[in-house]
């Protein structure tokens, strides 16, 4: 089985990625870590630039752990990469990292984190960054 990590470069991006990769170790199954985006003219703040990706990379590989990273930038969004992803895999998790919103920033701006809880096949693990 695997264990899932939906990443992006933000303080709960990386607390997605410390549970993702403790609970891998204790149960010794493999980890994709995947970062997505559409892609396109407007700047997307989700999406991992080139030194991200690298620290991401040499982070996973210190781990010992069977783990990629996945980046993905073919016009989906990153809830339809996530779900493909798990259709494709034997996913026993996904951990996502959530931000503090407002419930009424939650209605205005929609959630990934919200669509991904209410979407995907596997139990889903919300986490929050310590800050």
């Amino acid at each position: 089985m695997t264990i899932l990590v939906a990443y992006v470069p933000r303080p709960e991006g990386q607390a997605a990625l410390d549970k993702g990769i403790e609970i891998a170790q204790r149960r010794n199954e493999k980890l994709v870590v995947v970062n997505a985006s559409p892609g396109g003219k407007k700047e997307d703040a989700s999406f991992a630039d080139v030194q991200d990706f690298e620290r991401v990379q040499q982070l996973l590989e210190n781990t010992g752990l069977d783990a990629e990273v996945k980046q993905f930038v073919r016009g989906k969004n990153a809830v339809e990469e996530i779900e493909a992803l798990i259709e494709s895999l034997p996913a026993s998790l996904l951990v996502i990292g959530m931000r503090k919103r407002s419930p009424v920033g939650k209605l205005i701006m929609g959630s990934v984190a919200q669509e991904l809880l209410l979407s995907v096949s596997c139990p889903v693990l919300a986490v929050k960054s310590a800050g």
